[in-house]
């Protein structure tokens, strides 16, 4: 309460320990092309494997690999990657599935509309979780029933099979007796053989545990005076599994029965894990009750167990084979007969995915505008460009100087909108790769940054790099900007973001094999006049950032990638300390209480080498009448940035014997 009425003892309390918060300096965003992952949606990413687990290895072309390893070369350096899968020309129908194939870009559409289980018409049961050719490698295999997991005696042969005989004939109603994958055993027998065909009245066979192409290891002979041989088929992942499926307890309970499925995803090509018909998952005893819960109380119905531990697979209707009404969501009282308990296995072969196009120009700075243009939502120190090279919208790749420069500049944009953190380019791939002469890669850069928008928020350098594609045996050129977005979230988490990125300390890159170009000192002199930071290989010194320039033109202390980013600090850090004044009195103690949080902040930047000297006015001076009358509140902070050193003069004086030194300093 305000004011006491009555005798008593009234305790307040006072909080003067504001101070200025630690701010956040070494995440990068990057927005590219990828063979797997969400689209159009941001997935924070903290390692290189951590990449490869939600976007997949590059795909053996040189245009995945450009945005792959531009990733990767940033997170090479110790630092998280905010990364945007573009939504590119024919991602439209990009997620495999059994059907005509649907783009599903991520979860939180898949929720939206096909959760639901209500869209079967146009994807089928199961579909890939993403866009892209990979899901092509996938199939589903489900068994619904005791007699899906093992049949004895589910057939017979009356014919004479030979031994060594890979075709067993005489199988009446093949078709619908057995399905391609069963393992199968023939009555007093033991070896086992898989199905790899069913047509007609023939079964095609290989003997499991045995050289490939083995058939029989001993004659079946259904046709002499005995009865015909019978055949007992078993589910071909059985191994998998305890048992078969049942009846969970609560469905027993409510009245339904075996509503108990097993589920089992294979790469079947081969593509995902390099060798075929390998289980990638399995999920037994799932239930086909939407009210179903495992032992830790979460939810075991097969859709929200896929949706929530499957990497591969989302469930869009039930299967007809096992479900009467496929869009129906059944609880496990009302299951009762919907679920069908079919004789065989159920596969679904996945197919019609694709990796879509290059992103056009327009794509690819839509993607940094939706995701990342507002920076109360996102917490980002480098956009980093990537690629330029787009599509023409027409399904032809091309590297234009035109769309370069629309990236580019839309790219500054962006961050000057935010005002806190840098755009990261490099030129064009046709301005320097395959490119023979020096002198006409020079020509290109600098005809390529020339169009680009005078910034202190942006950062060009030189460079392509040659590197290892450890995922294909090859080696590609990718662009410089994701490693020199790296150097500088190093030099973050190894001193503080003013100290410059740049030189033999801390502008090594790493995993270079060569540049693409590699400027010689009177070119540097024209790139670094034209605000271009060359990357070049020294002898025995490793491949440097040699220059700390910012995309700024004209001269000023903002040109240095160091003094940008010290602002940049520092405008952050102290702005969210100035919100805690928001909606207080402008008086003196609210003034008082600024200063006590910003001084000792900036003591503390003076003492890492990131400042000369400050002062902070806030005080009657520069809060008057009016401008309180106004509800406003001013403070002036003045700043001397430390400078980086980019030129050294070295003199050295030959002197006469007996001459004191102090005699030809004035000389020099």
């Amino acid at each position: 309460m305000a004011f006491q009425v009555s005798p008593g003892v009234q305790v307040k309390e006072v909080d003067l320990t504001n101070v200025v918060p630690a701010v956040a300096g070494t995440s990068g965003a990057f927005a590219g092309t990828f063979s797997w992952g969400p689209v159009d949606e941001v997935v924070t990413v903290s390692g290189q494997q951590e990449l490869v687990e939600v976007f997949n290895s590059p795909a053996n072309n040189n245009a995945g690999a450009e945005d792959f390893f531009t990733a990767e070369g940033f997170l090479r350096y110790g630092s998280s990657l905010r990364v945007v899968r573009v939504n590119s020309t024919n991602l439209a129908n990009a997620n495999a599935s059994s059907t005509a194939s649907q783009i599903i870009k991520n979860g939180s559409e898949y929720i939206e509309s096909y959760r639901d289980l209500s869209n079967s018409g146009s994807v089928g049961a199961y579909v890939a979780k993403f866009a892209g050719a990979l899901g092509n490698s996938l199939s589903v295999h489900v068994c619904a029933s005791s007699n899906a997991w093992q049949e004895a005696s589910a057939g017979n042969t009356t014919a004479d099979n030979a031994l060594n005989a890979t075709s067993i004939t005489g199988v009446t109603n093949a078709s619908t007796l057995f399905v391609v994958g069963d393992v199968i055993v023939f009555d007093n027998h033991t070896q086992e053989y898989k199905v790899t065909a069913v047509a007609g009245t023939s079964l095609t066979i290989e003997a499991l545990n045995q050289p490939a192409g083995t058939g029989l290891t001993s004659a079946v002979d259904g046709s002499g005076s005995g009865a015909a041989v019978g055949i007992t088929r078993k589910w071909e992942w059985q191994s998998y599994f305890e048992k078969a499926p049942g009846t969970s307890a609560l469905a027993a309970a409510n009245g339904s029965s075996n509503d108990e499925i097993h589920i089992v995803i294979v790469d079947e090509d081969g593509d995902i894990s390099g060798t075929k018909n390998t289980v990638l998952e399995s999920y037994g005893f799932v239930s086909l009750a939407s009210d179903a819960k495992n032992l830790n109380g979460d939810s075991n119905f097969y859709r929200d167990v896929l949706e929530r531990d499957s990497q591969w697979v989302y469930v869009t209707s039930h299967l007809a084979a096992i479900v009467s009404n496929t869009s129906t969501i059944y609880t496990s009282s009302s299951l009762g007969s919907n679920n069908l308990t079919p004789d065989l296995p159920q596969k679904t072969a996945f197919g019609a995915g694709n990796d879509g196009n290059l992103p056009t120009a327009g794509q690819k700075y839509g993607a940094w505008q939706d995701h990342f243009e507002d920076g109360e939502t996102s917490d980002i120190s480098f956009l980093i460009v990537g690629s330029t090279r787009t599509d023409n919208g027409s399904g032809t790749e091309q590297d234009t100087l035109a769309d370069w420069t629309t990236i580019v500049n839309q790219g500054i944009l962006v961050c000057e909108k935010r005002k806190d953190c840098l755009l990261l380019a490099s030129p064009r791939r046709a301005s320097v790769v395959n490119v023979s002469s020096e002198a006409t890669q020079l020509s290109n850069v600098l005809a390529d940054v020339n169009t680009a928008s005078s910034s202190s928020f942006c950062v060009f350098d030189s460079g392509w790099l040659y590197v290892y594609d450890k995922y294909n045996d090859r080696y590609v050129y990718v662009p410089a900007n994701g490693h020199t977005g790296g150097i500088m979230a190093r030099s973050d988490l190894l001193n503080d973001p003013w100290f410059s990125p740049a030189g033999f300390n801390r502008g090594q890159y790493l995993g270079v094999t060569k540049l693409a170009f590699n400027p010689k000192k009177a070119s540097r002199d024209d790139l670094y006049r034209a605000r271009v930071n060359p990357v070049v290989t020294f002898p025995g010194q490793g491949t440097v950032l040699f220059g700390d320039k910012t995309g700024l033109t004209q001269p000023s202390a903002f040109d240095r990638i160091n003094v940008r980013r010290l602002f940049i600090v520092l405008e952050k850090a102290i702005s969210a300390a100035a919100k805690g004044r928001l909606f207080e009195f402008n008086d003196g103690f609210t003034r008082a209480q600024f200063r006590s949080a910003i001084e000792p902040f900036l003591r503390d930047v003076k003492n890492r080498k990131g400042i000369y000297d400050f002062s902070v006015v806030c005080d009657e001076s520069n809060n008057t009448d009016s401008v309180v009358d106004r509800n406003e509140f001013v403070a002036s902070i003045f700043i001397k940035p430390a400078k980086s050193i980019n030129f050294i003069t070295l003199n050295f004086v030959a002197a006469r014997s007996g001459v004191e030194f102090e005699e030809l300093y004035g000389a020099i």
